[in-house]
């Protein structure tokens, strides 16, 4: 079937560039040529690292920089598989809700995803909803590795993700892209930027749905395998609009207002008697987001910014068959987040060789969860500076601190220095930083039963726990040329305080204990009691984290870009009995790899992705369903660009996702870090008519 597909694929492609080809001959007297690019630019702007813009050459923090012609070449777009892809140090593993992010070894919990440099909410399990991003408006992802709380303030331990999105250019364009593979996985992306003198708007609007898919349709019950309706990737359809508004009313002062919405229905079986692995409902999310700023250039002196951004993300059970109460068709809301941010920041150039960062900002979010009769709010206000010095002609040093006072856990200080050397073509960077998370309103206050699937889970928040504190240190070397760039990092970082959870069964505690758990949850009495698990927060003494990254990119030809990146992490965790262990769902070895051409005859851009990942076993110590075993990925993507067209640019693509067909066979109940559903056929399209 895929062989038949595949022909079909190829025909239908050969056929239309014949009538594509035809057509543009008929238009030759308006073509308008091509002018080659490489797929990689080796020396972009970039801004997370110090929180000014600067080439990445010259900044004194290294930040590992994906582009949004790198993502088209690759033909992604879902945001979790161009990270995955693209960048070694990040990994995802699947759960029944969502997926679970580390960063070199740490949790999502230590991992601060921002979207254009405000945080984002949101979370599936623990984890930042990535289908909150827009692919399409991706202009490039910026991933800072380490602590980074100076600037970004809590959860920023194990690193940095900031994701920045384009606005209006200077003339007005439509642009669709549709992409399509199997397991019904289609994506449709529409953007609309529009200029008219000096206010500018873009619109985008985008459709993502998947049928998901079961690679083994078998599941551990007791000593025995059974036949379950559970998949792999859970089937979903989900929605997203954006709006930004930009008004330039005068050479210095520059204002936008913006604002999106969102949501995601999962699609999962529906429980059926004679087989396991289904369920009554379905879970429903939605967001809506708010924003507004300004900047204003003081000239050479530099320039003053304000944002304000808010955010809110709710989650809901939505009924298919009746349980209780519920009829099919019903909602019940299980979680509604709230996050508010305004931040005052100044950049100032005090001197030809300098650069300085001020800032004030106000953060407050709050949780409603019904279920545990939970509504709470915190709040947090920080103050931080930061300055960066070029002295010598070859020496840059940038030296920070931030002060926080949370409403919880009170005030706390975190610095950061940096060092970098640069010799012609050559620089060394040296760097310490402190990290900080606060406890999540959900650790320090939840108060709940709850059921999962099969299980019932009776969770404890802590209101004593304490902040998480790291120490990060890195040394980077780096080679950099317009054809060459070669990185070598190594790095350590040190946590403390880290929050973690026991979990206890319930018929292994005393009879005292069971009964005053009863006098909380008397529905205690109505469930099987030998499911019934408690869960309690508490902070374990520390975990280290260690490691080396190596970078490597080339243009050996014109057009041609070959990038290789590899990520060695050694994770482990202090126990209570005095004994270390793997940080769980922590991957030692992992590489990604590209190879992109791209040449142009007149009017035609033709452009090949060859696009890998590699990555060892995932780690789960103490767990009785094992380690997740490696894996290796590579995608093939082509693109076909005709610029014959009087009004637009039509781009088809054809590709194979999975080109080897590597799928992870073994039953559900098995911890997972590949759910490809194996080789698949990939057609898309993209035009833009300006």
């Amino acid at each position: 079937m895929i062989q038949c597909n595949f022909t079909r694929l190829a025909l239908s492609a050969v056929i239309s560039a014949c009538s594509v080809a035809t057509l543009c001959a008929s238009e030759m007297p308006m073509q308008a040529e091509f002018t080659d690019t490489t797929s990689r630019e080796l020396d972009p702007v970039v801004v997370t690292g110090t929180g000014v813009h600067q080439r990445l050459k010259l900044t004194p923090v290294p930040v590992e920089v994906i582009t949004g012609n790198e993502l088209r070449n690759a033909g992604l777009t879902d945001i979790q598989e161009a990270l995955t892809m693209m960048v070694p140090s990040l990994s995802f593993s699947p759960t029944a809700m969502g997926s679970y992010l580390r960063m070199n070894g740490l949790t999502n919990s230590h991992v601060l995803i921002l979207l254009n440099g405000r945080k984002m909410i949101g979370d599936i399990s623990g984890n930042v909803d990535l289908g909150q991003i827009d692919v399409n408006l991706i202009k490039r992802v910026e991933v800072l590795n380490g602590a980074a709380s100076t600037l970004y303030g809590s959860d920023a331990v194990g690193g940095v993700i900031n994701i920045i999105t384009a606005e209006a250019g200077e003339q007005s364009e439509f642009t669709t892209n549709s992409r399509y593979t199997r397991d019904g996985q289609f994506n449709q992306g529409l953007d609309l930027a529009l200029r008219a003198g000096k206010v500018g708007s873009m619109t985008a609007y985008n459709y993502s749905h998947s049928d998901g898919w079961q690679n083994s349709n078998l599941t551990q019950s007791g000593d025995e395998l059974v036949e379950t309706l559970a998949q792999l990737s859970l089937g979903y359809t989900s929605n997203n609009l954006s709006q930004k508004f930009t008004y330039d009313p005068t050479d210095r002062l520059k204002i936008y207002a913006e604002g999106s919405y969102y949501n995601r229905l999962l699609d999962r079986p529906v429980e059926r008697p004679d087989i396991t692995g289904g369920t009554k409902y379905n879970t429903f999310s939605e967001s809506f987001s708010w924003g507004a700023g300004a900047s204003y250039s003081l000239g050479q002196l530099g320039q003053i910014k304000f944002d304000y951004s808010g955010r809110t993300y709710g989650q809901w059970y939505k009924y298919m068959m009746q349980s209780g109460d519920f009829l099919p068709g019903d909602y019940y809301k299980t979680k509604r987040q709230n996050y508010n941010d305004a931040e005052l920041r100044g950049l100032f150039n005090f001197s030809e060789s300098s650069n300085t960062v001020f800032g004030l900002d106000y953060r407050y979010e709050t949780l409603d969860r019904p279920e545990s009769d939970l509504n709470k709010g915190l709040g947090t206000f920080s103050a931080y500076a930061q300055h960066e010095q070029r002295f010598l002609n070859h020496f840059k040093v940038l030296a920070g601190v931030r002060y926080d006072l949370h409403h919880e856990i009170g005030s706390r200080l975190t610095p950061k220095v940096a060092l970098m050397y640069n010799t012609g073509n050559f620089n060394v960077r040296g760097t310490y930083a402190m990290g900080y998370r606060a406890p999540g309103i959900d650790e320090l206050y939840y108060h709940m039963l709850k059921p999962m699937g099969s299980r019932h889970i009776i969770t404890f928040g802590n209101r004593n726990l304490k902040a998480e504190d790291s120490n990060y240190g890195s040394v980077n070397f780096e080679y950099r040329t317009g054809k060459v760039s070669v990185a070598v990092t190594g790095y350590m970082n040190f946590v403390k305080n880290m929050v973690t959870s026991s979990s206890t069964k319930f018929t292994a505690l005393d009879k005292d204990a069971q009964d005053a758990l009863i006098s909380e949850f008397p529905e205690i009495l109505d469930i099987k009691q030998s499911t019934l698990t408690i869960k309690e927060y508490y902070n374990f003494s520390k975990a280290t984290v260690k490691g080396v990254e190596a970078n490597v990119t080339v243009t050996p030809l014109a057009g041609l870009t070959l990038a290789a990146n590899y990520t060695y992490a050694y994770g482990s965790g202090l126990n209570d009995d005095g004994s270390w262990q793997r940080l769980n769902r922590s991957v030692m070895h992992t590489g990604t790899f590209t190879a992109n051409y791209s040449h142009t005859w007149g009017w035609y851009r033709f452009n090949a992705n060859l696009n890998g990942r590699v990555q060892s076993k995932t780690y789960y110590p103490g767990d009785a369903d094992g380690d997740a075993p490696g894996y290796g990925v590579w995608n093939l993507t082509t693109r076909h660009t005709f610029s014959c067209f009087r009004r637009f640019t039509l781009t088809p693509g054809v590709g194979i996702d999975n080109i080897f067909d590597r799928r992870d066979m073994r039953p559900l109940n098995s911890n997972f870090a590949l759910y490809s559903p194996g080789r698949s056929l990939v057609v898309s399209l993209s035009v833009t008519l300006k």
